[in-house]
């Protein structure tokens, strides 16, 4: 079984803290096997950004993801860029007030940037969109997600991280994903 979950925006959304806890959750956490990769444009803020997370029962040969089978968009420019690529049944989460998912299929909206600022901090949508991701994909747990959020953010900023986690770990759950 090999997954591929790209998870792409733009530079200082945190996409590639989301890849990197997302990859440390599965692998450290959940046991399993995983690889992250990330790209991003030559501007450091506003520039295109992805963070690639492959995920397999037995080792990774090939790191790269190529037809995803979950899409993370967190801007519109991202998903126009990355949608093409995706597989037909793949599993498309995106960020409801920045994206228009213009092709839904199995597309789950979020307003994880809208629920980031009532948090006080818009810079954790990211960190929303785990906890959304966690409940409809059901691909890492969420005690999983928890470490690796605890393990990688500045301890001063855990307790902000964990409750942007389970506003969009909520949300999901109270929305019935959110289709």
């Amino acid at each position: 079984m090999r997954k591929e979950i790209r998870i792409a925006g733009f530079g200082g959304q945190g996409v590639g803290l989301a890849g990197y806890i997302l990859g440390k959750a599965l692998t450290l956490y959940d046991g399993k096997e995983a690889v992250m990769t990330q790209s991003y444009g030559p501007e450091a803020r506003g520039g295109a950004s992805s963070a690639n997370v492959v995920l397999s029962d037995e080792s990774i040969d090939y790191p790269f993801v190529q037809r995803p089978d979950v899409l993370v968009a967190l801007s519109q420019e991202a998903y126009d860029k990355f949608h093409p690529s995706v597989k037909s049944d793949a599993l498309i989460l995106v960020d409801g007030i920045l994206v228009d998912a213009r092709f839904p299929g199995n597309t789950y909206r979020i307003p994880c940037t809208k629920l980031a600022e009532s948090l006080g901090r818009r810079i954790v949508a990211n960190v929303v969109m785990l906890g959304f991701f966690t409940v409809v994909t059901k691909i890492v747990s969420r005690s999983a997600v928890e470490e690796a959020i605890t393990a990688s953010v500045k301890s001063k900023t855990v307790p902000l991280n964990i409750r942007a986690f389970e506003a969009g770990y909520q949300y999901a759950l109270e929305k019935e994903h959110a289709r």
